[in-house]
């Protein structure tokens, strides 16, 4: 097969990020050699989102602009947003297939293929795709779980996504083997509704998460989102007891007003909430030791949130959870969701003032959370980019330290005091 150039355009998730990166292996083992997408391809795969309309808007652009740029290359395009809108997509000039959700596993027999002149060999359509990311030196992504059951009336994800599946435990174990094999350190276990992992196997996250922490060659793991009613004390007595698992929590909230939680569809109330994120520090913080992080999600302007229920829920972030960091996100209406046919639509410039009100709320907490750990001793996994004579790297709790660049450091953790 004569040598082609593909490039890899990645939207949205660390999800997408992982499949995109075992599609890449699996390519690149067939003779074809990445590019930067900005340089020109043969191929483009563009891997999409769908979770606002903002996502969507971005996805189109992006493959009308590789046409544009290249009208005589190929492009193939999957993600969230490829199963939701596929004829959407297969109606964009210059596109030449489209993989929904259930169709990743045809994505590189097909691309083969096509290059070959020849037709697809691969017919069967997988329910759980296998992917981990790879290629950096310090961190890698690991896909445990994939789709979701909840159906939060807001959102498209279970729709674009699916319903919750997994591979078992004995083959997920061999790929954080894989991965510690390359010599990386670190394994973000990443989903869509990571902590409902077992839902196909009959196995739980809980069991999950005390296999790999028997992995050789792994030193830490983070969990890059869990549902609050998913994370039990169970789990965080064992976490805190001294494993790899880090002091690092991105717990969604999505609203701190149980009148819009319960309208959203969500399964907890605040009260249950707190006394989750105030249990996690019992058991976590010890004086003079890192204070956990904790990264919170948070939907401003959701149908009928009036200016008392957004303070409700400003209140409820700066008073009860004071996290280090929110995750902001203004509502956005989505087609088919339930959230979307109702009257009480929050205005444009109401949700924009929200916004700004907790992006100033969370550099105040942050701020604070920088200053509660300044002079503890931590660990630190620095990282190969070297940033004009510096290198980076992450404590357990997710602060970034900066020193001067040593290549010898690199994916070394490092004892520190911040």
């Amino acid at each position: 097969m004569e040598k082609k150039t593909i490039a890899f355009i990645t939207l949205g998730c660390k999800l997408n990020y992982a499949e995109t990166s075992t599609y890449e292996r699996e390519l690149l083992k067939e003779g074809l050699e990445a590019v930067p997408w900005s340089k020109g391809a043969d191929i483009f795969l563009v891997n999409t989102c769908t979770v606002t309309e903002h996502s969507d808007k971005k996805s189109r652009n992006i493959i009308r602009k590789l046409h544009r740029q290249n009208p005589g290359s190929s492009i193939y395009v999957t993600g969230c947003y490829a199963q939701l809108k596929k004829a959407e997509i297969e109606a964009i000039e210059g596109v030449t297939a489209v993989f929904g959700a259930t169709e990743k596993s045809r994505i590189v027999p097909t691309v083969i293929a096509d290059i070959r002149g020849e037709e697809v060999i691969c017919k069967d359509i997988s329910t759980f795709f296998p992917a981990y990311s790879s290629g950096e030196r310090t961190r890698s992504f690991l896909k445990v779980q994939d789709g979701c059951d909840y159906k939060c009336n807001y959102c498209t994800v279970p729709y674009a996504r699916g319903e919750s599946r997994n591979i078992p435990i004995a083959e997920i174990i061999p790929q954080a083997e894989a991965v510690a094999a390359e010599g990386i350190k670190e394994i973000v276990l990443t989903g869509v509704n990571t902590g409902d992992f077992g839902r196909s196997t009959g196995e739980t996250f809980f069991e999950l998460i005390r296999q790999l922490d028997k992995v050789e060659g792994i030193d830490r793991y983070r969990i890059s989102s869990i549902e609050p009613n998913l994370l039990t004390e169970e789990m965080i007595d064992w976490i805190t007891s001294g494993t790899k698992f880090l002091p690092h929590y991105h717990i969604p909230l999505q609203s701190g007003c149980d009148t819009i939680l319960k309208e959203m569809g969500r399964r907890y109330d605040t009260a249950s909430f707190a006394n989750k994120i105030q249990y996690i520090r019992e058991k976590t913080e010890r004086p003079g030791g890192p204070r956990v992080f904790f990264g919170i999600d948070v939907i401003v302007g959701f149908p009928g949130e009036t200016d008392e229920l957004f303070m409700e829920t400003y209140t409820f972030l700066r008073d009860v959870v004071r996290p280090a960091f929110i995750h902001i996100f203004p509502y956005s209406r989505r087609a088919g969701t339930p959230a979307a046919a109702r009257k009480d639509q929050v205005q444009d410039c109401i949700k924009t003032k929200r916004v700004q009100m907790l992006e100033d709320l969370c550099a105040q907490l942050h701020q604070e959370f920088m200053e509660a750990n300044k002079g503890v001793a931590e660990k630190v996994l620095f990282e190969s980019t070297d940033r004009k004579g510096m290198m980076e790297g992450y404590t357990g709790n997710y602060i970034r330290i900066s020193r001067e660049y040593d290549p010898d450091l690199i994916g070394k953790i490092v004892d520190v005091v911040i």
